[in-house]
């Protein structure tokens, strides 16, 4: 996945652009966007109970205190796959 050739969204802020790394109630493993690369690995496995309330992804071309792009959650009852936009 070319990450930069995606945009932040139609009408930002009102309409933005998620990359989902990890699905609603998925399993407790936490994957991450290799910015070099575009692909997904396993970042880490949460050794926790904890599911994902939400899609959990991030808003492309941002960036948070943190360095990385900023964390989004995406409300819906079905999950998303990984890499979905």
């Amino acid at each position: 996945m070319r990450i930069e050739k995606i945009p932040v969204g139609d009408n930002p802020p009102e309409s933005l652009n998620v990359i989902i790394e990890v699905p609603v109630g998925g399993e407790p493993v936490k994957y991450e966007f290799d910015k070099e690369s575009g692909a997904l690995f396993v970042d880490r496995i949460l050794h926790t109970p904890m599911r994902y309330p939400a899609n959990y992804g991030f808003i492309p071309h941002t960036l948070s205190d943190d360095g990385d792009p900023l964390d989004a959650l995406v409300i819906a009852r079905s999950p998303f796959v990984p890499g979905c936009v």
